[in-house]
């Protein structure tokens, strides 16, 4: 009988393949430490099951096999190994030090989750998570090597997870590691996350979309195979040699594209692409200049990465021509070398380099690191910090110069505001204008590629709150909310200290009498540290001066001395505003007669998260978490405060947009869809798509919802009717 997970024979088999893999790959190391680190791991996860039912230790197996994939180092393929033993076994870290060395251990707590520190909920763990796992990269890349090796297998096995699980695992792939395997150029690994993800949490358009490719697979090879054998050989006769690759759009990219053009696939051009690999960079030109000379190049589709490499270190040229039967497709032109660095990014490094111990600290793949590390030290809040992470993650690269030539990139549509806190953040603070080769343009205006941006400062100046709305990086939106933070803040705390003299006046109190101590009392009890944040708080509205008062004076006051915070004073209604009693939609966390209102500028229907941000005189404002105006409100945190939904069957109006073919029937099919969901139409209006030449129609509908899957439900019937193209939701619906 076996006396261990390790002694499994299917588990043994598996490691034996691990191992097989590993020593074909590096013949001259000794793998003892790779089998201690499998058979110490298959002891600690002991008795452990995965939700499939597999013996847990098959997981890190297979982690550390993709690893081998990559062939990474034995440091790292003993991580993959060991990656979860600290987080769900009894192992400690002075037993992987012990027994692995500091640098194994290093890596193992990196990965490792705080899974045994309490969080006040998965926003607050997942930020921490992630900042940890930050930390540790700048020091270490092989963390997130493992962290999405691990996330791959997670992915290719999520089906034995509860829908929820899978959802929420999926958004978070998409959100945060995928685009972290696009900065780190690991362009094999991110299209396998992305087309995982996207299968997961649009399953039904997953589904179909890659039936219809399916359909017409057999076509795009066919024409692939004409335009390869073209391509061969109009390059041999000049002699340059090359590999031909063609290949058909991931789905992901392709719904995405379906999404951002509102176009179906027999509308997507370049839905094939071919790539021509050679073995030099001379050679790479030259073969740009033979496939323009064959098919037309279609005009501002040239970029050239190998003369101005992506920070991903990703270099190739690419171009997209008009090609045979009117058909456009895209070419990428590299070499060998810029081929491996493009699929497999940093963990290149590792590949024929026994003992190499990556890339080093000046690698430009790993300076967003520090940039991401330096500004969120200063950002406390979670949902704040992992907005700002994706933000940052998700940018598409825009390259601009300094007068003197050096090179900032930025993300797509930045600003020169943008580019002021690139260079320095007093720039930043200070700029009033700026040249845009040799143009004085707005702040506001989008930069593009190879602009010359020279930045007009004036000692003095102090950024604007409008530039919130305005800026793209998290490093100049960071740095504005830290200047007008500190000026909202002395200004609140001179009005707190005003209120509260003016109310002592008014209820006969000498403020004399009321010291310190007395004062930073009171501000303990309302979960603030000192005396000048009570008075930023009053300032803001947070409570009144009388409720102050009559907790350091209750003598003088006219009513009891209050045991707990105080809730907000009740205002008047605001239009679309929810009521707070017996059947309220929204309520404030902790607090009872406090006035909110769904602002219009997310309208959240029940179920989405959402925050409350104190307005001055208009109650609570409640936004979903992902609305674009929560970032622009929250840079003063003394008024973000805790809401949740109700216990309610109020529906609430939400307005969706459709885009769909123009053909008979289609509003008797959407109909039939509201009425079997039992969902009220308030206002519908169809009308031709002005912006678009063939038959197509757009329908503004806004229906009541009870609830987000209530919601989905009706969208989800809404695609699958066919002609419908596209779906927006849309805001101001009450």
């Amino acid at each position: 009988m076996p006396t261990s997970v390790g002694d499994l024979p299917q588990v043994e088999e598996l490691y034996r393949s691990l191992e097989e893999k590993v020593r074909a790959l590096r013949p001259k190391e000794d793998l003892a430490t790779l089998e201690r680190a499998y058979r110490y791991a298959a002891e600690c996860h002991a008795g452990q099951q995965r939700k499939s039912g597999e013996p847990y230790i098959t997981h890190p197996i297979a982690v550390a096999k993709i690893l081998a994939d990559m062939q990474m180092d034995l440091v790292c393929l003993e991580t993959g190994l060991l990656h979860d033993v600290l987080e769900d076994t009894k192992a400690t870290a002075q037993d992987i030090r012990d027994q692995f060395g500091e640098e194994v251990l290093r890596c193992v707590d990196g990965v490792t989750k705080l899974s045994r520190i309490s969080f006040a909920n998965r926003e607050d763990r997942q930020a921490e998570s992630l900042r940890k796992m930050l930390l540790a990269m700048t020091s270490d890349i092989r963390v997130v090597v493992v962290k999405l090796a691990d996330r791959l297998h997670n992915m290719r096995t999520i089906s034995s997870l509860s829908p929820e699980r899978r959802e929420a695992i999926s958004q978070e792939t998409l959100d945060i590691y995928a685009p972290i395997a696009h900065r780190l150029g690991m362009g094999k690994l991110r299209g396998e996350l992305e087309d995982l993800s996207f299968e997961t949490l649009h399953p039904e358009e997953a589904t179909e979309l890659m039936r219809e490719i399916e359909s017409k697979r057999q076509e795009y090879e066919e024409w692939l195979r004409i335009v390869q054998n073209t391509i061969e050989q109009k390059l041999a006769r000049e002699d340059i040699p090359v590999r031909v690759e063609g290949r058909v759009k991931r789905a992901y990219s392709v719904y995405l594209k379906l999404k951002r053009q509102k176009i179906t696939l027999d509308q997507v051009y370049d839905i094939v692409a071919v790539r021509i690999i050679t073995d030099s960079v001379k050679n790479c030109y030259a073969a740009l200049g033979v496939i323009h000379n064959e098919w037309h190049p279609i005009p501002g589709r040239i970029k050239d990465f190998i003369a101005m490499p992506r920070p991903n270190l990703y270099q190739s040229l690419h171009t997209s021509v008009m090609g045979p039967g009117g058909v456009t497709f895209e070419v990428q032109i590299r070499t060998e070398e810029m081929h491996r660095i493009a699929e497999e990014g940093i963990a290149a490094h590792w590949k024929y380099k026994e003992g190499s111990k990556g890339p080093g600290k000046d690698d430009h793949r790993i300076a967003w690191l520090r940039q991401l590390v330096d500004w969120q030290r200063d950002m406390h809040d979670s949902g704040e910090f992992l907005s700002g992470v994706k933000m940052d993650l998700y940018a598409d690269e825009v390259y601009a110069f300094t007068p003197k030539g050096k090179v900032i990139v930025l993300p797509r549509d930045a600003t020169p505001i943008d580019f002021a806190y690139a260079i320095h953040s007093d720039v930043g603070n200070t700029c009033i204008g700026a040249r845009v080769n040799g143009v004085m343009k707005p702040l506001k205006t989008p930069l593009r590629n190879g602009d010359v941006v020279e930045v007009i400062t004036q000692a003095g100046h102090q950024p604007s709150r409008d530039w919130l709305a305005t800026v793209k990086t998290t490093r100049a939106r960071n740095k504005i909310r830290h200047v007008i933070n500190a000026v909202e803040r002395a200004k609140a705390v001179e009005i707190g200290q005003k209120s509260l003299e003016k109310e002592a006046r008014r209820m006969g109190v000498s403020l004399g009498r009321i010291s310190n101590n007395d004062l930073a009392s009171v501000a303990s009890e309302y979960g603030v540290s000192k005396t000048e944040d009570l008075y930023a708080a009053l300032g803001f509205g947070r409570f009144s001066a009388r409720q102050v008062l009559q907790k350091v004076a209750p003598e003088n006051g006219t009513g009891e001395p209050a045991t707990t915070a105080p809730p907000l004073p009740r205002v008047s209604p605001q239009p679309g505003a929810a009521e707070v009693d017996g059947d309220l939609t929204i309520r404030v966390t902790g607090a009872q007669d406090v006035m909110v209102y769904r602002a219009k500028c997310c309208n959240p229907v029940p179920g989405e998260q959402i925050v409350g941000y104190i307005t001055r005189g208009k109650g609570v404002a409640v936004h979903s978490t992902q609305c674009t105006n929560v970032q622009k409100l929250m840079y003063e945190p003394e008024r973000k405060i805790g809401v949740e939904w109700a216990r309610t069957s109020e529906p609430v109006p939400v307005k969706v947009v459709i885009y769909t073919d123009d053909r008979p029937g289609i509003l008797h099919q959407l109909t039939s869809v509201l009425s079997e969901e039992k969902s009220n139409i308030r206002t519908l209006e169809a009308r031709g798509d002005e912006r678009r030449t063939d038959d197509s129609a757009v329908i503004d509908l806004t229906i009541d919802v009870r609830d987000k899957k209530q919601l989905e439900r009706v969208l989800t019937g809404f695609r699958r009717i066919p002609g419908v193209r596209d779906i927006e939701r849309m805001q101001n619906a009450s």
